[in-house]
């Protein structure tokens, strides 16, 4: 049976939908940086999705090839997350996704080195016969945060955020977007195969405990 890190780590990709606070450790991720509206058609995002997934299937895909990586166990890909930002707003400002920046990810399995990350981009490059060059390995330890799942529309969002900002505060804590601390998605549901109504995304923000 393939590990599944959704079904391993139910508290970092199935929460509740009630906010919960939360410590997440550091993970290494497939990333590709970007900006501009999500749903843009052929814009920067969807490319930038092929771009992970190339990489993903390849290291999962390994097992088949004469690179054999160090540990490696049979796992389900991990689902597509993303964290964003724009610039001059706290959060997320909905009305103007022409604005965002984003680093959209895909987890990677710990015992994926930067070498082993390094002959993927190299083998998809060769085998697809396509440009990788802004895919990275990124790292990144998000720590404290308040997180909850949002059942519903990406538009509908804020009234999520919302409750979650109200429980933290209840808990004696504050929201701690940074410009190296995101509002960060984990996407459960395909959007193209998907109702609106029924998507499932988990919502995540990073937090600190109040000053007095």
């Amino acid at each position: 049976m393939a590990f599944d890190y959704k079904k391993e780590y139910k508290e970092y990709y199935m929460p509740k939908n009630k906010p919960a606070i939360v410590t997440i450790p550091c993970m290494n991720y497939i990333a590709v940086r970007g900006s501009g509206d999500p749903n843009a058609e052929d814009g920067e995002y969807k490319q930038a999705i092929g771009l992970l997934y190339g990489i993903a299937f390849t290291i999962k895909m390994s097992k088949k090839t004469d690179h054999r990586i160090e540990g490696y166990f049979d796992y389900v890909v991990p689902p597509l997350e993303g964290f964003w930002w724009q610039d001059g707003v706290t959060g997320v400002d909905y009305a103007h996704k022409e604005n965002f920046k984003w680093i959209s990810v895909i987890r990677l399995p710990d015992f994926v080195t930067k070498e082993d990350f390094a002959w993927a981009v190299r083998e998809a490059t060769e085998k697809k016969k396509q440009d990788f060059s802004k895919v990275e390995f990124f790292t990144y330890d998000e720590g404290l945060c308040v997180q909850c799942m949002h059942l519903g529309p990406y538009d509908d969002e804020p009234a999520t955020v919302e409750m979650m900002h109200r429980f933290m505060e209840a808990q004696g804590y504050e929201l701690d977007i940074t410009d190296r601390r995101f509002h960060h998605e984990i996407y459960l549901s395909d959007a193209r195969k998907t109702a609106p109504e029924k998507l499932k995304t988990v919502i995540r923000h990073p937090i600190r405990l109040k000053e007095n």
